[in-house]
């Protein structure tokens, strides 16, 4: 493994004090018992909707994962791929949306906001490799816009990850595996009077399965937690560090295959890639019915990709950099309240959200072998925006929930162009109204009907062009009615049928630095989620996902259909646990295939996935088995369909253009609990 002096500082550092804290923490008795069981929790009488959950940390880690991103499908429905290298964000598919990586879902972590606004790479981009799974102490998600406490990018739903306070026992585990592939992991915690710290690092390397590329994943994770839990306050103060350099693997278009120009782990332009980094301090404070939350987060990314090769120029390439390096500070302000209308009780919850984001640099350049050689686009942007929502929740009988919610949203822009008449200033405000009414039939079933009004931001630099400006804020409209049955701690099934209808997909484009108007969209669909556990060690789970997309207005040669919107979505499970010690988990997903075009007439192949891990705990030590497309799947991650050029071709083609799923590869982990 190699380490940069930075690195060996810090991980030096941060195993020093590990040893100090697994010592201390030998002699200490566990602060903490954690006994909430995720999916198997009952949330009758407490959810507003069929399609909101919880995942704890025991659930996150019987699930194999190729990638940290690949931790979003635990949310029922959610698809997670990728069409480049694997340091940076995923692709996102959910509710009939291709979230691209991350418009209209919202993603959170400990009150800090991880979707990027007016990103160099795409609207919403969600890089989630800075956290390190095995600290996750739970995820909450919600589909749909029918919560006033979530905002921007929550039309199609909202995941929220809590970070652990304490590790139980000192740990660290190695994992090798085929392809290069390294990672270290370790973590403890320890008692400071009336406080607890815990420390947490992973290191990863990673070359992948490509012909001719070296992904070359040099990642490093380093956490620092300080909390505080007494009766009716509690706090934590958290730093994080990420940092990630590697290369890239692009999509390639299937004539190069055909042709033999290359394999299907071939690429067309071998100098591609990036580097990342993010830091972090948050703070969290809660005492009796008020919480408050506050972070700041220095963000860069630097990304080279070449997407069409020879299109816009036949001679350099189309080889391009995107740039964006900003600092983030927030924060929330939240109260709880009850009162009391007709001798029933109200709870009435309201909050304050505010978020600055200052963007030193977004730009976006023509490049030759990563060096630029025209600057297409740069801009310094600041964006603010202040959220102000509240939410009311009554019990009219015993039986019967109402919960009405409204939030109001405030945005204001300031663009400095290198183009001097795209700079400007603007601001707009949204109000969106949520009401859920839920009737819990018995013990074991309840029925529940939803709908709220939601929205995403564009980006700032298309709301400031003196021509085809776009809005800065795109509303949206949806509605679904479900269920949820629990029976004996057993079963869990839930249900829903939904619609959601969006004004308008107007996106600012980050591959191609300007805007394109798109159309209005409704989506419709159905889902199921069931889980069952045998006694004490077997558990499966099913999630099914069906959505109709399309647009809903017609215009001149144009079709219906939105591309990249996955019509079913299938994902099942089985698990394995005994108190003995071994662990067992069977993961298959699937996607069914879906248009590529507006017309239905270029469809994408189907694709079918299965992930296996074995493990055996023994006292302190353990060990793992990891088979990752245990059937070596040769099917798609993702497809798209678009004009290219190669070198020997004289006009541009259109094409299908794909990610391959990586071949079945095998990991060992070994662990120590200290």
């Amino acid at each position: 493994m190699r380490f940069s002096s930075l690195e060996n500082i810090l991980f030096s550092t941060f195993f020093l004090s590990s040893g100090v804290i697994a010592h201390e923490t030998n002699n200490k008795q566990d602060t903490e018992t954690i006994n909430i069981r995720g999916y198997q929790v009952n949330s009758i009488g407490q959810s507003l909707s069929a399609s909101q959950g919880y995942v704890n940390h025991k659930e996150i880690g019987t699930r194999p994962l190729l990638r940290t991103g690949e931790i979003l499908e635990f949310v029922p429905g959610m698809v997670v791929t990728q069409h480049s290298g694997s340091g940076k964000a995923n692709q996102y598919f959910l509710r009939g949306f291709n979230l691209d990586h991350g418009t209209d879902f919202s993603t959170s972590i400990d009150g800090m906001p991880v979707n990027m606004r007016t990103h160099g790479h795409g609207q919403g981009y969600t890089d989630l490799n800075f956290i390190i799974p095995e600290l996750i102490a739970s995820i909450q998600y919600r589909k749909g816009s029918y919560y006033a406490d979530v905002g921007d990018f929550s039309s199609a739903g909202a995941a929220h990850f809590n970070l652990m306070n304490v590790n139980q026992s000192p740990q660290a585990s190695l994992t090798l595996g085929e392809f290069q592939y390294k990672r270290l992991f370790a973590a403890a915690s320890t008692q400071l009077n009336q406080y607890q710290l815990l420390l947490g690092g992973e290191k990863q390397y990673y070359s992948g399965p490509w012909d001719d590329v070296d992904e070359n994943i040099n990642k490093t994770n380093l956490i620092m937690r300080l909390s505080s839990n007494q009766a009716n306050e509690s706090f934590s103060i958290t730093a994080m560090l990420y940092q990630n350099t590697w290369q890239s693997a692009d999509q390639i278009p299937t004539r190069a295959i055909n042709q033999g120009l290359i394999t299907e782990y071939g690429s067309l332009d071998t100098n591609l890639g990036g580097k990342s980094k993010r830091y972090s301090l948050s703070a969290n404070w809660q005492k009796n019915d008020w919480d408050a939350s506050a972070y700041l987060i220095d963000s860069e990314l630097e990304l080279f990709s070449n997407f069409t090769y020879f299109l816009d120029n036949p001679e350099q390439g189309d080889q391009f950099q995107q740039v964006d390096k900003r600092q983030i500070l927030g924060g929330e302000l939240k109260s709880s309240d009850y009162l009391s209308w007709f001798n029933k009780p109200i709870k009435i919850i309201s909050g304050l959200q505010t978020r600055f984001d200052r963007i030193n640099q977004v730009g976006l350049y023509q490049t030759e072998n990563k060096i630029a050689y025209n600057t297409l686009k740069q801009d310094k942007v600041d964006e603010y925006s202040i959220g102000l929502w509240s939410q009311l929740g009554v019990e009219l009988n015993e039986a019967l929930r109402l919960t009405l919610g409204a939030r109001y949203d405030y945005f204001a822009l300031k663009v400095e162009s290198q183009q001097a008449a795209d700079s400007g200033k603007e601001n707009d405000g949204l109000v969106s109204l949520k009401a859920n009414l839920s009737y819990q039939w018995n013990d074991n079933l309840e029925l529940y009907l939803s709908s709220g009004e939601g929205y995403h931001s564009n980006d700032a630099r298309g709301a400031t062009l003196k021509q085809d400006a776009v809005d800065i804020l795109v509303s949206s409209f949806g509605a679904e009615t479900g269920f949820r049955w629990h029976n004996n701690e057993n079963l869990n099934i839930s249900a829903a049928i939904w619609m959601l209808d969006l004004d308008s997909e107007l996106l600012f484009v980050g591959d191609a630095g300007n805007t394109e108007p798109s159309r209005p969209s409704t989506r419709s669909g159905v889902e199921f989620s069931g889980y069952y556990w045998f006694e004490h060690h077997w558990n499966i789970d099913l999630e099914l996902a069906w959505t109709k997309a399309r647009y809903s207005d017609t215009v001149l040669e144009e079709g219906k259909y939105i591309d990249g919107a996955l019509p079913f979505v299938a994902s099942a499970g089985i698990n394995y646990v005994t108190k003995h010690g071994w662990q067992a988990a069977l993961r298959y997903r699937y996607f069914a295939p879906r248009a590529l075009d507006s017309y239905n007439q270029i469809n994408g192949s189907s694709t079918q996935n299965i992930n296996f891990s074995l493990g055996y705990q023994w006292h302190k030590a353990g060990l793992a088995l990891e088979v990752m497309n245990l059937l070596d799947s040769g099917d798609h991650d993702i497809e798209y369909y678009y004009e290219s050029q190669l070198k020997a071709e004289s006009s541009p083609v259109e094409d299908i253009h794909y990610h391959p799923l990586e071949p079945r590869s095998i990991r060992v982990k070994v662990n120590y609990q200290f």
